[in-house]
Parts: structure tokens; C-alpha cells; sequence
């Protein structure tokens, strides 16, 4: 495709210039409108809390022309005005981009779909269980995307996004899934060492690990529906979150599949409540353990955990035939001989950072979250090739897979896991829908037992957990 030595974006309205990048005219529009910095790429929010503002922040940091914030949408007015008055708080250059009056302020379950309406650039950071909907909807309306991770709860969900997946490919979509390691130069570095250099040999084993304290809960309003309120608390319901192992656990479980290089075939795992009991806090588990086995035989042990007053750890480690190699975000990645000697060492922005920790390492590199959406925004403007949807898509089944191995206690093959008809999340939710788990009389919810068959719960009084 030739680009014209003219910019014909005057004539062109942003509408027709971002909406219809499947064809090979707009493209050219596209690229031209912003090499010129002459359009306003509109970037639409769904999902309003911490990590949505902040991604919208990241959205309006880069350094491509043009881009503004034109609306907001949360089930939740407040959140969605909280966000708002946040990035309006921020540094001058990024309130500078927020054009959003209060007529493209959004609210409710269906307020998404406003937004995919008016903008050209979508963010999607609402709970992860509406998160295969939403990119469905994104997709077909020929948006961009960035989506937080994980991308669905469900098997159901993930071939959901796969799906569209090939959509986007089709439609010449750029999309980033927030698995910002990928971003992240120690990981990509490290990823070299390991893949092309052998510096540790062929990859035998490996260990990854998220376990830290707990997370908020909210209180439940006098005025709020048992529908807003789980959404509220969404955290701690399965058919929302898809439990911690797949909210927080899957950073480090897509490390494991970006380094062997494809998904676990089988996962058998433990896990349970042993802190967090109080039947406030729903569904979900305070602790996995999952063993993943890949088709090479390498296995994974994984650890997550939401406990207080024990020991914490969010890294991963890998050991091969030569040697091991320690990853964490903090930006200390190095690897090891068998013999305990240090045989590389990652050196943030070209430094060596000795005994330095945490931010005064991280101070060094880029950010990695900034970086996605530097990344998704060039793609955009240059026209190259970008789908994240994919690995997002895999690493999401491989955790929800660990997560299916720990509620049932059973052992699991990924062809089973991957074809399971189980549905958590609705296909459609609105104001009147019921959710689709409820408390019993006492405010219990229904929490797995591994073992259990639903003749097994019925005898002790529980409502039953469909599981795979």
C-alpha cells in the first residue's frame, strides 16, 4: 500500500477515518490523520476503578497527537465521576486531554455500549466476567482495544474472545491485554537469555508464585440490589472475578506459558479457605496450589495466596538443565548456574543496580503499563500488525483451568477444560437481571468443595457449585 504524500484528513471526518479500519482507504487516512497530529482519536473508559483510571492516564500519557478522553462509563455513576475528577487531578498535560462533558457519562450495566458508540479507541476494565461481551461488542463496532486482564471466567467466555479475536484480525484491529510482563524489559531480556542464548539450558521445572494479603470488600448499601451489590463486590464471586488464581495469579502463570511456550495439557491442585471464612467474603478461595504439566513433561508448580501474617512472594523462577533463572517485576531478574554462581544479571536501563529494590529499580526502565498503550497507539498509527488477544485467551484458560483443578480436586486435561460448557457469567446483564448466584437463608453462597457432586451438597444443606 502506497501512503499519499498528502494528508487528506480534512476531508475526512475521524468517524470514517477510525471506524471502518477494515478497509484499505482509511488506513491510509488513518496513518496520514495521525502522522499530522490534524484528528482527535477519541478513547472511551469502561470500568472506572483504580486500574481503569489508571489506564486512562496511560492513554493520554503517550506521545501520539491527538488523543483525548470523550467518555466514561461504570455501573457505578459515582466510580465513573470519581474517575474523572481523579485524572482531572492529575498532571496538566493529562487533564488537558480530558474532553468529557456530562452528557458521555455513562452508568448501569449497559452503559458500555454508549461508549463503544461514540468513541474510536476503547478501554475495557470493568470486572474480568463481562470482559468477553464487551470486546465482542468493541470488535463488531471496529474499535481498538485495550483490555485488562484476565479476559473471561469461563471456558464459555474464552472461546468467546477467541473467537473475536479472529474478528479483530480480520477487521485489522490493534489490541493490548494488560499482561503488562510481556511489556516489561527485564521479562522481555530475560526471555532472550533463556530462548535464544540457553543460558539455563532446556526449561525442566519452575515455580511461580502470587501470594500476598487480602483485598477490599464494600459494605452492602440499604438501597443497592443484590445484582449491585455482587457487582460492587465482584472480587469475591466466581461468575465476576474467576477467582483470585485468575484475577491476579494469571501475571504470573502467562510468564510460565511465555517461557515453555504453550499451555499446560493437565493441572491437579489443592486449595480452600482457611482465613478468609466469613460468609460476607462469598465464593472464592484464600489459597491455590495448582500443579501444571506441559506437553514437553516440564512441570509448573503454582502458588496464590490472600492471607495476612505469612510469608509473601510475587515472582517466578525456572530451572533448566544448566541452571536457574529468578524473574520479578521489581526489575532484579538473574540467573544462576547449578553451582550457585550468578551467570547474568539484568541491568535496568544499562546500570547495575546491585542491592537496589522495588522502585528505585523500576525508576530505571520504563513503565511497562505506560508501554502497552505507547505500543497499542503506534500500532494504531503505523498500521502494524498487533493481537494480544491471543495469549491473553490461553493464559486466562490456564488459569481459570487451575482454578477448575483446585474446586473439584481433580486432575484435568486442557482439551476438557477448554470444551466445558459451564457458565458463570451471563450472556446479557441489566438493571433487572437476577445474579446468577444468590445466598441462601443464613447469606451463605455456594463455595466449592473438592470431591462434591451435587447429591453431596443437597445432604449438607449447600447450594451445589457446577464446576467442570
Amino acid at each position: 500500500m502506497n501512503t499519499p504524500t498528502t494528508t487528506p484528513a480534512a476531508a475526512t471526518s475521524r468517524r470514517q477515518f477510525i471506524g471502518t479500519t477494515a478497509a484499505a482507504s482509511a488506513l491510509t487516512v488513518a496513518q496520514s490523520a495521525w502522522a499530522a497530529g490534524s484528528d482527535e482519536i477519541k478513547v472511551g473508559l469502561i470500568g472506572c476503578g483504580g486500574r481503569g483510571t489508571g489506564a486512562a492516564s496511560q492513554a493520554l500519557s503517550t506521545n501520539q497527537p491527538g488523543v483525548t478522553l470523550h467518555a466514561v462509563a461504570d455501573a457505578f455513576k459515582e466510580k465513573a465521576d470519581g474517575a474523572l475528577s481523579n485524572l482531572r487531578n492529575k498532571s496538566a498535560a493529562v487533564a488537558e486531554k480530558v474532553k468529557v462533558d456530562d452528557s458521555r457519562i455513562f452508568a448501569g450495566p449497559d452503559a458500555y455500549q454508549k461508549v463503544i458508540e461514540s468513541c474510536d479507541v476503547v478501554i475495557l476494565t470493568t470486572p474480568p466476567g463481562f470482559r468477553p461481551y464487551h470486546f465482542e461488542a468493541a470488535v463488531n463496532a471496529g474499535k481498538h482495544i485495550f483490555m485488562e486482564k484476565p479476559v473471561a471466567v469461563d471456558a464459555p467466555g474464552v472461546r468467546k474472545v477467541l473467537e473475536m479475536a479472529k474478528v479483530a484480525d480480520e477487521k485489522n484491529l490493534k489490541v493490548v491485554v494488560g499482561l503488562q510482563r510481556r511489556y516489561q524489559n527485564c521479562y522481555k531480556d530475560a526471555l532472550t537469555q533463556v530462548k535464544e542464548q540457553g543460558i539455563i539450558g532446556d526449561i525442566t521445572g519452575g515455580q511461580v508464585y502470587w501470594n500476598g494479603g487480602g483485598i477490599w470488600f464494600r459494605d452492602k448499601r440499604p438501597d443497592q440490589s443484590e445484582l449491585m451489590y455482587q457487582i460492587n463486590n465482584w472480587y469475591f464471586f466466581t461468575w465476576l472475578c474467576g477467582d483470585h488464581i485468575n484475577e491476579q495469579h494469571i501475571h504470573n502463570i502467562d510468564v510460565a506459558n511465555w517461557f515453555i511456550g504453550g499451555h499446560p495439557v493437565s493441572a491437579q491442585g489443592m486449595g480452600g479457605r482457611m482465613q478468609r471464612v466469613d460468609k460476607k467474603f462469598a465464593q472464592i478461595y484464600d489459597h491455590h496450589y495448582v500443579e501444571y504439566t506441559y506437553e514437553n513433561g516440564v512441570r509448573i508448580n503454582s502458588q496464590c495466596r490472600h492471607q495476612s501474617g505469612v510469608s509473601n512472594a510475587v515472582r517466578e523462577e525456572f530451572t533448566g538443565t544448566k541452571g536457574k533463572i529468578y524473574l520479578d517485576n521489581s526489575g532484579r531478574c538473574y540467573a544462576n548456574n547449578h553451582k550457585g554462581e550468578t551467570i547474568w544479571k539484568y541491568r535496568p536501563g544499562g546500570k547495575d543496580i546491585g542491592d537496589a529494590k522495588g522502585k528505585a529499580a523500576k525508576r530505571l526502565d520504563p513503565d511497562p503499563y505506560q508501554t502497552e498503550h505507547d505500543t497499542l497507539q503506534a500500532a494504531i498509527r503505523e498500521n502494524k500488525p498487533l493481537n494480544n488477544a491471543y495469549y491473553g485467551a490461553e493464559s486466562t484458560m490456564t488459569a481459570i483451568m487451575g482454578r477448575m483443578a483446585t474446586y473439584s480436586g481433580k486432575e484435568l486435561k486442557w482439551d476438557e477444560v477448554m470444551n466445558s460448557k459451564v457458565q458463570h457469567m451471563p450472556n446479557i446483564i441489566s438493571l433487572e437481571s437476577e445474579p446468577p448466584v444468590k445466598p441462601d437463608a443464613e447469606g451463605r453462597y455456594p463455595v466449592a468443595i473438592p470431591g462434591f457432586a451435587a447429591k453431596d451438597y443437597a445432604q449438607l444443606g449447600l447450594q451445589a457449585v457446577e464446576i467442570v
